[in-house]
């Protein structure tokens, strides 16, 4: 169930009528309530989730979630306790079923009277804080800075001005310079015959204590699990982080670095400047990408890597010295 505090839960929904509203086609289970969405592994028995990739067959067979979401060549593999829909377009189909039974609470009021924990907290002109946002002892808030619905920010914390702050929970003595954009929805879509479908983001951001972010980084919330953001670590200006990354403590990530989806990061990490990480991947501690690296594969713990694509140091050198070596006798010989 997506936290409360960020995500109102809409009306609950019986299959057939996600049935009518989406377009599915109805398999079984007509009469199954739904009230939340979840992915495969955590859903449960009032739980719609999908199956896209054939790859996560085994975790459908596991699952205990109300209603499965399938291409209508995996009925067959659906669990026999749950109700079935069947598309061509799984993913698509569960993004709209989000929109049904999940939206964001608004930001409805000016200022919430109940948001600073007590009269060390400064709010400085133009800040706006929604309903059932926390604010703890000694924070300064920056001008026309939004703090939104459900966010909680720790003590002695500094967050510049212009900075825009939601579905988050924040440590102590956090620093959020200017223009910082925390919680803004991942980057997620799923192809439909009508075109892209936006999925949901559902999630939330953890900023845990310590931790400064550079002006104007973004960094995503989580499209159903949460963004991490470990203790100590310093972000530059100008850097990306996505939805459902996983930063360990005392990171430094320099200028431009771009880090995508679902990455898992180690504790002591460091980015050189425009650095860029691939999705789904895993740096392990103490491991250092050289800046403008481009990283495509796993990085072992310890490890410096450099290039495009990336490789271990050494190799790397050695390949664009030897690349070197060949364009210059190739002149000559010209």
């Amino acid at each position: 169930m997506p936290d409360p505090r960020f995500f109102e839960t809409l009306a609950p929904l019986t299959v057939a009528e996600i049935s009518a509203r989406t377009g599915a086609e109805l398999v079984r289970g007509g009469d199954t309530v739904i009230t939340s969405v979840a992915p495969l592994a955590t859903a449960g028995p009032q739980s719609v989730t999908f199956l896209s990739d054939r790859k996560l067959a085994s975790l459908l067979a596991k699952t205990e979630a109300g209603c499965v979401i399938v291409h209508p060549g995996s009925v067959d593999a659906a669990p026999t306790g749950a109700a079935v829909l069947s598309t061509r377009e799984p993913q698509a189909t569960w993004a709209r079923v989000s929109a049904l039974l999940h939206c964001p609470i608004a930001l409805d009021r000016t200022i919430s009277s109940e948001a600073a924990e007590d009269e060390t907290v400064v709010l400085e002109p133009g800040v706006v804080v929604g309903p059932g946002a926390r604010i703890g002892s000694g924070t300064r808030i920056g001008a026309n800075t939004v703090i939104g619905p459900g966010v909680q920010i720790g003590r002695g914390c500094a967050v510049g001005p212009n900075v825009t702050i939601g579905f988050a929970l924040i440590g102590d003595r956090v620093k959020i310079m200017a223009g910082a954009r925390i919680g803004e929805a991942g980057f997620g879509a799923a192809p439909s015959a009508l075109g892209p479908v936006d999925v949901p983001q559902l999630g939330r951001v953890i900023i845990q204590d310590g931790v400064t972010v550079g002006a104007n980084s973004c960094i995503d919330r989580g499209a159903y699990a949460d963004t991490v953001i470990g203790e100590n670590t310093k972000i530059d200006n100008l850097v990306m982080i996505a939805h459902n990354c996983v930063i360990g403590r005392n990171g430094l990530l320099a200028a431009h670095t771009g880090i995508s989806g679902s990455v898992t990061v180690g504790d002591n990490v460091m980015f050189g400047g425009k650095a860029g990480i691939g999705d789904h991947l895993t740096i392990g501690d103490g491991a250092r990408i050289a800046g403008g690296a481009g990283v495509l594969a796993d990085v072992p713990a310890g490890e410096t890597w450099s290039g495009y694509p990336a490789k271990p140091l050494r190799q790397s050198l050695r390949e664009a010295i030897w690349l070197a070596k060949q364009a210059s006798g190739k002149t000559r010989a010209g």
